[in-house]
């Protein structure tokens, strides 16, 4: 049991990392559009990217897919960013609706869980059990995103409902200022 709360934690606090805002940023940024009323959908979409982290952390522990992380931390922030973008330059709801959303919600995760590849295999390097650690990881991945997801739907409710902020100047005011973290992150890990 000592073992489950070790890497459960250890996926908790990497998701609520002060010195790695990623996930922070992107759940923020996915969440921005919505009301209480469509959380179903929201928990099913950060399921989805929990899902593509896992499997790229597997692929990474295992040696199945080694990739760069140079290259990887480049396009951690375009993931990012083109979630903004989809905020900013969408007609009512279009977030919410787009085909595809699945599979790009998938692929981010992929990415994203690639950065976190190469430390967790040196921090499994003795662990008999990987498979199991790295499944009680993502159980503190996805319970430390459902508190930040549900954290910013409250949030989203007191700011346009009860202080009556208008949902257009909201988003804008966000994913203007996540998109510019975006960017910072992005030229900062600029591979070349």
């Amino acid at each position: 049991m000592e073992n489950f709360w070790f890497y459960f934690n250890l996926g908790f606090d990497h998701v609520l990392d002060p010195g790695g805002l990623d996930h922070f940023y992107f759940l923020i940024a996915l969440t921005l559009p919505f009301m209480f009323r469509e959380w179903q959908k929201l928990l099913i979409w950060v399921s989805i990217f929990t899902l593509g982290h896992t499997f790229s952390l597997y692929a990474s522990n295992f040696k199945w897919i080694l990739l760069d992380g140079k290259w990887v931390e480049f396009f951690i922030p375009i993931t990012i960013g083109i979630t903004c973008l989809s905020v900013l330059f969408k007609q009512r709801n279009t977030v919410s609706k787009a085909r595809g959303i699945y599979s790009i919600t998938l692929f981010f995760g992929i990415i994203h869980g690639f950065g976190f590849g190469r430390y967790f295999r040196m921090i499994s390097i003795n662990d008999d059990n990987a498979a199991i650690s790295l499944l009680e990881f993502a159980l503190g991945v996805e319970f430390a995103q459902v508190i930040i997801v549900l954290s910013m739907l409250l949030i989203n409710f007191l700011v346009l409902k009860v202080i009556g902020f208008k949902i257009q100047k909201w988003e804008l005011i966000i994913a203007s200022l996540i998109l510019s973290q975006a960017i910072s992150m992005t030229v900062e890990n600029w591979p070349l």
